[in-house]
C-alpha cells in the first residue's frame, strides 16, 4: 500500500543461529551498562566453554533496549536457560543453551528488554547513545570520545524509558520463552 510505513525490524541471533528473536519498531535506545551486575554476569558468562563475550575491555556492555510488547522469540526457546546473579534477582538474563551466548537481559517488573548488542548484526546495530552506570567501570578506565556518559541512570535516559512505557499504555508484559511470542504482545 503506498503511503504505509513498515515498521523498521531487527534480528537478534546467537552467534550459532539457533536462537533467534525479532525486535520490531525503533529501539527505546543503544546504550552501554556499566553496572557491577552486569560486569559480573559478564565474567560468568565468559567462563562459559565457547560463549561469546559482551563486556567491552572498558567493562561496558553494549545493550539495544526494546519494548517488551515488540518482541518475538522465532525460534530455540527451547534452548533458551534463564541466569539469575541471586536466586530472588529481578533481573533475569537470557543464555542460549546451544553456544553459550547470552541473548538479553530482562528487567522482570519493568516494559524493555536490554538486547545484548553483539547479538545484532553489526550493519543492524544503532550507534550507542549513552554510557550509563559509568560510576561502576573499572578503575583507571577514561573514555576518549564525547559520547554523553552519565554516573548513573540520567534523566535522558530515565526520560526515554517513560516515554516508551506511556507508549505501551503503561503495561508492562512478561517475556515468555515461547516461539513466536508476542507477535507483539498486544502492541
Amino acid at each position: 500500500m503506498a503511503g504505509t510505513e513498515q515498521p523498521e525490524t531487527r534480528i537478534a541471533s546467537c552467534p550459532c543461529g539457533n536462537v533467534t528473536l525479532e525486535l520490531a519498531g525503533k529501539p527505546i535506545v543503544a546504550a552501554t551498562c556499566y553496572c557491577e551486575s552486569c560486569q559480573q554476569a559478564g565474567q560468568m558468562f565468559d567462563a562459559l566453554p565457547g560463549a561469546p563475550g559482551v563486556v567491552e575491555a572498558d567493562g561496558g556492555t553494549p545493550y539495544l533496549l526494546v519494548r517488551k510488547d515488540r518482541i518475538a522469540w522465532m525460534t530455540g526457546t527451547d534452548r533458551i536457560e534463564d541466569h539469575r546473579l541471586k536466586p530472588d534477582s529481578p533481573t533475569r538474563r537470557f543464555v542460549a543453551t546451544c553456544c553459550n551466548a547470552p541473548v538479553a537481559l530482562e528487567f522482570t517488573k519493568g516494559h524493555w528488554l536490554s538486547v545484548y548488542a553483539g547479538r545484532i548484526a553489526e550493519d543492524e546495530r544503532p550507534p550507542v547513545a549513552m554510557r550509563t552506570m559509568t560510576k561502576d567501570r573499572p578503575a583507571g578506565v577514561e573514555f576518549a570520545d564525547d559520547l554523553p556518559s552519565y554516573a548513573t541512570h540520567s534523566g535522558k535516559f530515565m526520560w526515554k524509558l517513560l516515554a516508551a512505557w506511556a507508549a505501551m499504555g503503561f503495561r508492562a508484559p512478561p517475556v515468555e520463552k515461547t516461539t513466536g511470542w508476542s507477535r507483539y504482545a498486544g502492541g
